[in-house]
């Protein structure tokens, strides 16, 4: 039941909050991204790199979607 209400939260959120849609919309391209990169057969020192910035970047939205998610909860 919780997860349903939750959902629905999300999905008012994408409609009504900016900041949320963003932090949202951000976070799905960083984790494409991310999906992108990891899934090369060989990776770079600078890949690496460029793979720890993304997940600390996807986290951030992810915290961001959080902060708004629990002033509406």
């Amino acid at each position: 039941m919780m997860k349903v209400k939750e959902d629905e939260l999300i999905e008012r959120l994408m409609k009504e909050n900016e900041e949320f849609r963003k932090a949202k919309l951000a976070h799905s391209e960083l984790a494409r991204q991310l999906d992108e990169m990891e899934g090369k057969p060989y990776l770079t020192p600078q890949d690496e790199m460029e793979i720890k910035i993304l997940k600390k970047k996807k986290l951030a939205q992810k915290d961001q979607m959080e902060r708004i998610l629990l002033q509406h909860r």
